[in-house]
């Protein structure tokens, strides 16, 4: 799902994207005003292919023409290069993760708002150990992970559910490209990945998925943010959204031909087979129904989420060197909650738009 560089690489992206978006606020201001064309970028994972395939089959184009704007969902093969590229304003929009949505754009300066809960992982993202039946087994191995990414997250949640910290495993930084190769070595006895390289790495003899994402359900969220600032000027452009992901989710879940079709294609814009796909949607939670995505949205829940989140990242050290706490970053969810900063609020959780869908008023 997530694919990261390595943390000075990462905390320079932070200070990069703090300057761009200093340096080019006149330019935000011109691109943030009234305007018809749009675009969104996408990587490859379960949850976020309803986007293409409603670009392939007509749906962003109807969503689009109804409220006179054209929106392009572009393709990046490298899921971080694409949180790079919405940072630095070359896209309006982008699916992401929770926690980079925090550590990338927002973390960098760049007001964010998640208006789509698309899902969130209830299984798809796995900690693998050879020859152990449980997380304990891990302690004093090397793990092999993308790190300072949602996977060392995950392993930071197991550790601690098992009475373990971060300091009784070496990671080793490994991208999703690279993970599930390394991991057929027979060296190599522990790893944190997500689908499709974790069905892959599953494969290898004496491997068993000793924690996984649906032991912490909700906590990492896929969401599809867009620039608060182009949002706000352009709000047809959240409606157009909404209305794209609820009638894609509609169609998805049938579980007729016309809903099978859905899925495989979907597999197809994927690289993966109909079966796979369908392997990895059983253990991704979708949020079909516009009204239970508002209310996860709204729940205190999040909240609790998101400071778990912030609390882990800012001790890794991804809010940069000038953050002094876990509070620099704000953030800004419905009814009026705050976490951090309230001078400084670069993520919010926007239902806003979820809630027309809900209401029938699109």
């Amino acid at each position: 799902m997530l694919h990261l560089a390595r943390r000075a690489a990462r905390l320079l992206l932070i200070a990069l994207a703090a300057l761009v978006v200093t340096a080019c606020s006149g330019t935000e201001e011109e691109t943030a005003g009234p305007r018809t064309e749009f675009a969104i970028g996408w990587s490859i994972y379960a949850g976020w292919m309803p986007w293409p395939y409603a670009q392939q089959a007509g749906i962003v184009k109807k969503w689009g023409d109804k409220y006179g704007i054209t929106i392009k969902f572009v393709q990046v093969n490298d899921y971080i290069e694409s949180v790079n590229q919405y940072t630095a304003g070359k896209l309006d929009g982008v699916t992401v993760a929770n926690m980079d949505a925090l550590t990338i754009p927002a973390a960098g300066g760049k007001d964010t708002s998640a208006i789509i809960l698309g899902d969130y992982s209830n299984g798809n993202d796995a900690v693998l150990l050879k020859g152990a039946d449980g997380v304990v087994g891990i302690k004093g191995r090397q793990v092999y992970l993308a790190e300072l990414s949602v996977s060392h997250y995950l392993l930071a949640r197991a550790l601690e559910t098992n009475g373990l910290k971060l300091t009784d495993v070496k990671t080793i930084n490994t991208s999703d490209a690279d993970i599930a190769a390394a991991f057929a070595a027979p060296d190599v006895t522990a790893a944190v990945a997500w689908n499709p390289q974790v069905t892959t790495m599953k494969g290898v003899a004496g491997t068993k998925a000793v924690f996984t994402s649906a032991d912490i359900p909700g906590e990492i969220l896929d969401l599809l943010v867009v620039d608060t600032k182009v949002l706000a000027a352009n709000p047809n452009l959240g409606k157009a959204l909404a209305g794209i992901w609820f009638e894609t989710m509609a169609l998805m879940a049938k579980q007729d031909a016309e809903g099978a079709a859905a899925r495989a294609a979907m597999a197809k814009l994927a690289g993966t087979t109909p079966a796979e796909f369908e392997g990895q949607l059983a253990t991704t939670f979708l949020y079909a129904d516009p009204r239970a995505a508002v209310a996860a949205m709204a729940s205190p829940d999040l909240v609790t989420t998101m400071t778990r989140v912030r609390d882990f990242s800012f001790a890794q050290g991804l809010f940069g060197q000038g953050a002094r706490s876990a509070d620099a970053v704000g953030m800004a969810f419905p009814g009026g909650k705050t976490l951090g900063d309230k001078a400084a609020i670069t993520l919010r959780f926007d239902p806003a738009y979820m809630q027309l869908a809900a209401d029938g008023k699109l």
